[in-house]
Protein backbone atom coordinates (compact mmCIF):
# COMPACT_ATOMS: atom_id res chain seq x y z
CA UNK A 1 0.00 0.00 0.00
CA UNK A 2 2.80 2.43 0.89
CA UNK A 3 5.77 0.78 -0.82
CA UNK A 4 6.27 3.29 -3.63
CA UNK A 5 5.72 6.15 -1.19
CA UNK A 6 8.32 4.94 1.31
CA UNK A 7 10.86 4.39 -1.51
CA UNK A 8 10.17 7.95 -2.68
CA UNK A 9 10.29 9.60 0.76
CA UNK A 10 12.46 7.37 2.94
CA UNK A 11 14.77 5.30 0.75
CA UNK A 12 17.36 5.14 3.53
CA UNK A 13 14.96 3.12 5.69
CA UNK A 14 14.24 0.69 2.85
CA UNK A 15 17.90 0.07 2.10
CA UNK A 16 18.98 -0.35 5.73
CA UNK A 17 16.07 -2.65 6.57
CA UNK A 18 16.96 -4.95 3.65
CA UNK A 19 20.56 -5.05 4.84
CA UNK A 20 19.56 -5.82 8.45
CA UNK A 21 17.50 -8.88 7.54
CA UNK A 22 19.99 -9.96 4.90
CA UNK A 23 22.92 -10.09 7.33
CA UNK A 24 20.88 -11.67 10.11
CA UNK A 25 20.87 -8.74 12.56
CA UNK A 26 17.07 -9.03 12.61
CA UNK A 27 14.81 -11.98 11.86
CA UNK A 28 12.29 -12.41 9.08
CA UNK A 29 8.84 -11.17 10.18
CA UNK A 30 10.16 -7.93 11.66
CA UNK A 31 8.85 -4.39 11.45
CA UNK A 32 11.62 -1.80 11.21
CA UNK A 33 10.86 1.68 12.55
CA UNK A 34 12.85 4.79 11.70
CA UNK A 35 12.71 6.49 15.11
CA UNK A 36 14.08 9.84 13.92
CA UNK A 37 11.43 10.16 11.21
CA UNK A 38 8.67 9.04 13.58
CA UNK A 39 9.70 11.76 16.04
CA UNK A 40 9.81 14.34 13.25
CA UNK A 41 6.24 13.35 12.32
CA UNK A 42 5.10 13.46 15.95
CA UNK A 43 6.61 16.90 16.50
CA UNK A 44 4.79 18.26 13.44
CA UNK A 45 1.55 16.67 14.64
CA UNK A 46 1.97 18.31 18.03
CA UNK A 47 2.67 21.67 16.43
CA UNK A 48 -0.42 21.43 14.22
CA UNK A 49 -2.57 20.37 17.18
CA UNK A 50 -1.31 23.22 19.36
CA UNK A 51 -2.13 25.70 16.59
CA UNK A 52 -5.71 24.36 16.41
CA UNK A 53 -6.13 24.09 20.19
CA UNK A 54 -6.32 20.27 20.11
CA UNK A 55 -4.75 18.06 22.80
CA UNK A 56 -3.10 14.79 21.74
CA UNK A 57 -2.71 11.40 23.39
CA UNK A 58 -0.36 9.06 21.52
CA UNK A 59 -1.44 5.59 20.38
CA UNK A 60 1.18 2.84 20.26
CA UNK A 61 -0.68 -0.40 19.54
CA UNK A 62 0.08 -0.01 15.83
CA UNK A 63 3.83 -0.07 16.56
CA UNK A 64 3.74 -2.76 19.24
CA UNK A 65 3.24 -0.67 22.40
CA UNK A 66 6.88 0.35 22.33
CA UNK A 67 8.10 1.82 25.64
CA UNK A 68 11.18 3.53 24.17
CA UNK A 69 9.12 5.48 21.65
CA UNK A 70 6.45 6.20 24.29
CA UNK A 71 9.01 7.84 26.55
CA UNK A 72 10.35 9.95 23.69
CA UNK A 73 6.83 11.14 22.86
CA UNK A 74 6.25 12.20 26.46
CA UNK A 75 9.50 14.17 26.31
CA UNK A 76 8.16 15.95 23.21
CA UNK A 77 5.13 17.19 25.16
CA UNK A 78 2.36 14.66 24.53
CA UNK A 79 -0.12 14.43 27.42
CA UNK A 80 0.19 10.67 27.75
CA UNK A 81 -0.58 7.34 26.12
CA UNK A 82 -4.02 6.24 25.04
CA UNK A 83 -4.29 2.61 26.08
CA UNK A 84 -6.71 0.77 23.83
CA UNK A 85 -7.12 -2.03 26.36
CA UNK A 86 -6.20 -2.97 29.93
CA UNK A 87 -3.21 -5.04 28.79
CA UNK A 88 -1.70 -1.97 27.18
CA UNK A 89 -2.41 0.03 30.34
CA UNK A 90 -0.62 -2.54 32.50
CA UNK A 91 2.34 -2.50 30.08
CA UNK A 92 2.59 1.30 30.30
CA UNK A 93 2.40 1.16 34.09
CA UNK A 94 5.23 -1.38 34.13
CA UNK A 95 7.39 1.04 32.13
CA UNK A 96 6.37 4.21 34.04
CA UNK A 97 4.65 5.71 31.00
CA UNK A 98 1.95 8.25 31.89
CA UNK A 99 -1.53 7.05 30.87
CA UNK A 100 -3.68 9.75 29.35
CA UNK A 101 -6.78 7.81 28.33
CA UNK A 102 -7.83 4.23 29.06
CA UNK A 103 -11.07 2.26 28.67
CA UNK A 104 -11.67 2.85 24.99
CA UNK A 105 -11.95 0.69 22.93
CA UNK A 106 -11.83 -1.94 25.72
CA UNK A 107 -13.29 -1.48 29.20
CA UNK A 108 -11.23 -2.05 32.34
CA UNK A 109 -12.08 -5.42 33.95
CA UNK A 110 -13.37 -5.08 37.52
CA UNK A 111 -10.38 -6.70 39.21
CA UNK A 112 -7.89 -4.44 37.44
CA UNK A 113 -9.57 -1.13 38.22
CA UNK A 114 -7.60 -0.52 41.42
CA UNK A 115 -4.23 -1.17 39.77
CA UNK A 116 -5.01 1.21 36.93
CA UNK A 117 -6.50 3.93 39.14
CA UNK A 118 -3.34 3.93 41.24
CA UNK A 119 -1.44 4.89 38.06
CA UNK A 120 -3.51 8.11 37.88
CA UNK A 121 -4.78 8.04 34.28
CA UNK A 122 -6.03 11.41 33.12
CA UNK A 123 -9.44 10.09 32.02
CA UNK A 124 -11.27 6.76 31.75
CA UNK A 125 -13.95 5.86 29.21
CA UNK A 126 -16.99 3.89 30.34
CA UNK A 127 -19.74 2.26 28.30
CA UNK A 128 -22.26 1.57 31.07
CA UNK A 129 -23.62 2.82 34.38
CA UNK A 130 -22.44 -0.47 35.91
CA UNK A 131 -18.81 0.13 34.93
CA UNK A 132 -19.00 3.69 36.25
CA UNK A 133 -20.28 2.26 39.56
CA UNK A 134 -17.36 -0.18 39.76
CA UNK A 135 -14.91 2.68 39.24
CA UNK A 136 -16.77 4.83 41.75
CA UNK A 137 -16.48 2.18 44.45
CA UNK A 138 -12.71 1.79 43.98
CA UNK A 139 -12.12 5.54 43.60
CA UNK A 140 -13.98 6.24 46.84
CA UNK A 141 -11.95 3.65 48.70
CA UNK A 142 -8.71 5.16 47.34
CA UNK A 143 -9.92 8.70 48.10
CA UNK A 144 -9.64 9.67 44.45
CA UNK A 145 -11.87 11.69 42.11
CA UNK A 146 -11.75 10.08 38.68
CA UNK A 147 -12.63 11.82 35.43
CA UNK A 148 -14.95 9.73 33.25
CA UNK A 149 -15.49 9.92 29.51
CA UNK A 150 -18.77 8.50 28.22
CA UNK A 151 -18.82 6.58 24.95
CA UNK A 152 -22.06 7.73 23.32
CA UNK A 153 -23.86 6.08 20.40
CA UNK A 154 -26.83 6.92 18.17
CA UNK A 155 -28.71 4.82 15.62
CA UNK A 156 -27.09 6.66 12.70
CA UNK A 157 -23.52 6.16 13.93
CA UNK A 158 -20.90 4.00 12.24
CA UNK A 159 -18.92 1.29 14.05
CA UNK A 160 -16.62 -1.58 13.17
CA UNK A 161 -17.44 -5.15 14.15
CA UNK A 162 -16.48 -6.08 17.72
CA UNK A 163 -16.39 -2.39 18.68
CA UNK A 164 -20.03 -1.74 19.57
CA UNK A 165 -21.50 -0.50 22.83
CA UNK A 166 -21.96 2.69 24.81
CA UNK A 167 -24.61 5.04 26.16
CA UNK A 168 -27.57 5.48 23.83
CA UNK A 169 -28.04 9.16 23.02
CA UNK A 170 -31.78 9.00 23.77
CA UNK A 171 -31.02 7.48 27.20
CA UNK A 172 -27.98 9.62 27.99
CA UNK A 173 -29.69 12.06 30.36
CA UNK A 174 -31.05 9.32 32.63
CA UNK A 175 -27.75 7.43 32.63
CA UNK A 176 -25.73 10.55 33.33
CA UNK A 177 -27.90 11.46 36.30
CA UNK A 178 -27.20 8.05 37.84
CA UNK A 179 -23.45 8.55 37.41
CA UNK A 180 -23.63 12.10 38.78
CA UNK A 181 -25.02 10.68 42.03
CA UNK A 182 -21.94 8.48 42.53
CA UNK A 183 -18.97 9.37 44.72
CA UNK A 184 -15.43 9.54 43.40
CA UNK A 185 -16.26 10.13 39.72
CA UNK A 186 -17.08 13.11 37.50
CA UNK A 187 -18.33 13.16 33.91
CA UNK A 188 -15.75 15.15 31.97
CA UNK A 189 -15.82 13.90 28.40
CA UNK A 190 -17.49 12.11 25.49
CA UNK A 191 -15.98 9.93 22.79
CA UNK A 192 -16.71 7.58 19.89
CA UNK A 193 -14.85 5.66 17.17
CA UNK A 194 -14.35 6.07 14.27
CA UNK A 195 -15.03 9.79 14.07
CA UNK A 196 -13.27 10.18 10.72
CA UNK A 197 -12.78 7.73 7.83
CA UNK A 198 -11.03 7.88 4.48
CA UNK A 199 -13.53 8.02 1.62
CA UNK A 200 -12.12 5.97 -1.27
CA UNK A 201 -14.40 7.69 -3.80
CA UNK A 202 -13.77 11.27 -2.68
CA UNK A 203 -10.13 10.43 -1.87
CA UNK A 204 -10.31 12.44 1.32
CA UNK A 205 -10.96 12.05 5.03
CA UNK A 206 -14.57 12.77 6.01
CA UNK A 207 -16.39 13.03 9.32
CA UNK A 208 -18.73 10.21 10.35
CA UNK A 209 -22.15 10.82 11.96
CA UNK A 210 -20.44 9.97 15.26
CA UNK A 211 -19.02 13.50 15.45
CA UNK A 212 -22.50 15.05 15.46
CA UNK A 213 -23.57 12.58 18.16
CA UNK A 214 -20.70 13.69 20.38
CA UNK A 215 -21.64 17.35 20.03
CA UNK A 216 -25.26 16.55 20.90
CA UNK A 217 -24.08 14.53 23.87
CA UNK A 218 -21.94 17.41 25.08
CA UNK A 219 -24.98 19.71 25.00
CA UNK A 220 -27.09 17.23 26.99
CA UNK A 221 -24.43 16.65 29.62
CA UNK A 222 -23.59 20.32 30.09
CA UNK A 223 -27.28 21.13 30.48
CA UNK A 224 -27.21 18.78 33.48
CA UNK A 225 -24.37 20.78 35.03
CA UNK A 226 -21.35 18.76 33.87
CA UNK A 227 -18.26 20.58 32.63
CA UNK A 228 -17.19 18.68 29.51
CA UNK A 229 -13.45 19.12 29.09
CA UNK A 230 -12.93 16.53 26.37
CA UNK A 231 -14.74 15.83 23.14
CA UNK A 232 -12.41 13.08 21.98
CA UNK A 233 -12.60 12.34 18.24
CA UNK A 234 -10.12 9.56 17.32
CA UNK A 235 -9.35 7.87 13.98
CA UNK A 236 -7.26 9.03 11.01
CA UNK A 237 -5.54 11.70 13.11
CA UNK A 238 -2.86 13.36 11.00
CA UNK A 239 -1.48 16.82 10.33
CA UNK A 240 -4.03 17.27 7.55
CA UNK A 241 -7.05 16.14 9.57
CA UNK A 242 -6.45 18.08 12.79
CA UNK A 243 -8.32 21.15 11.43
CA UNK A 244 -11.27 18.82 10.69
CA UNK A 245 -11.34 17.75 14.32
CA UNK A 246 -11.54 21.34 15.50
CA UNK A 247 -14.24 22.24 12.96
CA UNK A 248 -16.29 19.20 14.03
CA UNK A 249 -16.21 20.33 17.65
CA UNK A 250 -13.44 18.06 18.91
CA UNK A 251 -10.94 18.94 21.61
CA UNK A 252 -8.76 15.79 21.75
CA UNK A 253 -7.34 13.28 19.27
CA UNK A 254 -5.18 10.17 19.33
CA UNK A 255 -2.61 9.80 16.52
CA UNK A 256 -1.33 6.29 15.86
CA UNK A 257 -0.71 5.73 12.16
CA UNK A 258 -0.06 9.46 11.90
CA UNK A 259 3.14 8.96 13.90
CA UNK A 260 4.54 6.51 11.36
CA UNK A 261 3.09 8.26 8.32
CA UNK A 262 0.88 5.27 7.50
CA UNK A 263 -2.61 6.78 7.56
CA UNK A 264 -4.83 5.52 4.73
CA UNK A 265 -4.45 8.77 2.80
CA UNK A 266 -0.70 8.18 2.37
CA UNK A 267 -1.51 5.31 0.01
CA UNK A 268 -3.46 7.63 -2.29
CA UNK A 269 -1.34 10.77 -2.34
CA UNK A 270 1.72 12.29 -0.71
CA UNK A 271 1.03 13.93 2.65
CA UNK A 272 3.23 15.86 5.06
CA UNK A 273 4.13 12.90 7.27
CA UNK A 274 7.02 10.70 6.10
CA UNK A 275 6.58 6.89 6.17
CA UNK A 276 8.66 5.59 9.08
CA UNK A 277 7.93 1.85 9.16
CA UNK A 278 8.49 -1.12 6.85
CA UNK A 279 8.10 -4.88 7.15
CA UNK A 280 10.93 -7.27 6.27
CA UNK A 281 11.19 -11.01 5.77
CA UNK A 282 12.97 -13.39 3.39
CA UNK A 283 12.17 -16.01 0.79
CA UNK A 284 11.39 -19.38 2.35
CA UNK A 285 10.83 -21.50 -0.77
CA UNK A 286 9.45 -21.64 -4.30
CA UNK A 287 6.51 -23.69 -5.51
CA UNK A 288 5.02 -23.83 -9.04
CA UNK A 289 6.81 -20.70 -10.23
CA UNK A 290 5.73 -18.73 -7.18
CA UNK A 291 7.92 -17.64 -4.27
CA UNK A 292 6.80 -17.74 -0.65
CA UNK A 293 8.26 -15.60 2.14
CA UNK A 294 7.97 -16.04 5.89
CA UNK A 295 4.84 -14.49 7.40
CA UNK A 296 3.58 -13.62 10.84
CA UNK A 297 2.84 -9.93 10.45
CA UNK A 298 -0.43 -10.02 8.53
CA UNK A 299 -3.25 -7.63 9.44
CA UNK A 300 -6.48 -8.19 7.55
CA UNK A 301 -6.90 -4.49 6.70
CA UNK A 302 -3.27 -4.09 5.66
CA UNK A 303 -3.93 -3.45 1.95
CA UNK A 304 -0.61 -5.18 1.27
CA UNK A 305 -0.06 -5.09 -2.48
CA UNK A 306 3.61 -5.24 -3.47
CA UNK A 307 7.03 -6.28 -2.22
CA UNK A 308 10.66 -5.53 -2.95
CA UNK A 309 12.88 -8.59 -3.26
CA UNK A 310 16.64 -8.14 -3.11
CA UNK A 311 19.65 -7.45 -0.92
CA UNK A 312 19.69 -3.67 -1.51
CA UNK A 313 17.24 -1.08 -2.78
CA UNK A 314 19.23 -0.60 -6.01
CA UNK A 315 19.29 -4.32 -6.81
CA UNK A 316 15.77 -5.21 -5.62
CA UNK A 317 12.82 -5.92 -7.92
CA UNK A 318 9.19 -5.15 -7.18
CA UNK A 319 6.52 -7.83 -7.49
CA UNK A 320 2.93 -8.45 -6.42
CA UNK A 321 1.97 -10.00 -3.06
CA UNK A 322 -1.01 -12.31 -2.55
CA UNK A 323 -2.16 -12.23 1.08
CA UNK A 324 -3.67 -15.31 2.75
CA UNK A 325 -7.39 -15.88 2.89
CA UNK A 326 -9.09 -14.71 6.08
CA UNK A 327 -9.57 -18.25 7.36
CA UNK A 328 -5.87 -19.11 6.97
CA UNK A 329 -2.91 -18.48 9.26
CA UNK A 330 -0.24 -16.31 7.63
CA UNK A 331 2.58 -18.82 7.79
CA UNK A 332 3.79 -17.48 4.43
CA UNK A 333 2.97 -14.79 1.89
CA UNK A 334 2.86 -15.59 -1.81
CA UNK A 335 4.81 -13.61 -4.40
CA UNK A 336 4.44 -13.55 -8.15
CA UNK A 337 7.63 -14.96 -9.65
CA UNK A 338 10.42 -17.19 -8.37
CA UNK A 339 13.33 -15.91 -6.31
CA UNK A 340 16.41 -17.37 -4.67
CA UNK A 341 15.78 -18.89 -1.25
CA UNK A 342 16.81 -16.57 1.64
CA UNK A 343 16.65 -13.39 -0.44
CA UNK A 344 15.42 -10.41 1.66
CA UNK A 345 11.85 -9.16 1.13
CA UNK A 346 10.39 -5.77 2.13
CA UNK A 347 6.80 -4.49 2.21
CA UNK A 348 5.04 -1.36 3.49
CA UNK A 349 1.39 -1.43 4.54
CA UNK A 350 -1.06 -0.55 7.32
CA UNK A 351 -0.62 -2.71 10.37
CA UNK A 352 -1.54 -3.31 13.98
CA UNK A 353 1.65 -4.86 15.33
CA UNK A 354 0.07 -5.84 18.66
CA UNK A 355 -2.15 -8.44 16.97
CA UNK A 356 0.78 -10.07 15.11
CA UNK A 357 3.57 -12.39 16.22
CA UNK A 358 6.20 -10.11 14.71
CA UNK A 359 9.21 -8.39 16.23
CA UNK A 360 9.92 -4.66 16.05
CA UNK A 361 13.39 -3.24 15.35
CA UNK A 362 14.14 0.40 16.12
CA UNK A 363 16.77 2.21 14.06
CA UNK A 364 18.15 5.74 14.11
CA UNK A 365 20.70 7.88 12.27
CA UNK A 366 19.45 7.10 8.76
CA UNK A 367 19.26 10.67 7.47
CA UNK A 368 22.63 11.51 9.05
CA UNK A 369 24.27 8.66 7.15
CA UNK A 370 25.15 6.69 10.28
CA UNK A 371 22.35 4.11 10.61
CA UNK A 372 22.20 2.14 13.85
CA UNK A 373 20.02 -0.65 15.21
CA UNK A 374 19.09 0.48 18.74
CA UNK A 375 16.72 -2.23 19.98
CA UNK A 376 14.49 -5.18 19.18
CA UNK A 377 11.10 -5.75 20.86
CA UNK A 378 8.30 -8.26 20.60
CA UNK A 379 4.83 -7.35 19.31
CA UNK A 380 3.74 -6.17 22.77
CA UNK A 381 6.73 -4.00 23.61
CA UNK A 382 8.87 -6.39 25.62
CA UNK A 383 12.61 -6.19 25.00
CA UNK A 384 14.03 -9.02 22.89
CA UNK A 385 17.51 -7.54 22.37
Amino acid sequence: MFLKRVIEKNAELVDFALKLVGCGDIKPDTYVIDVDTLLDNSAKLLEAATYEGIELYFMTKQIGRNPYISQRLLEQGYRGAVCVDYKEALHMIEHDIQIGHVGHLVQIPKNLIETILKANPEIITVYTVQKAMEISEVASRLNKCVKLMLRVVAESDYFYDAQVGGFRLDELEASAMQIMSMDGVQIKGVTSFPCFVFDDEKLEVVATPNTKTLCEAQTILEALGNTIEQVNMPSNTSIGTIPLIRSAGGTHAEPGHGLTGTVHEQGQRSIEEIPAMVYVSEISHNDRERAWFYGGGHYRRSHMESALVGKTLNSAVMTKVHTPKMESIDYHFELEGSFDVSTPVLCAFRTQVFVTRSEVALVKGLKAGCPELIGIYDANGKVVK
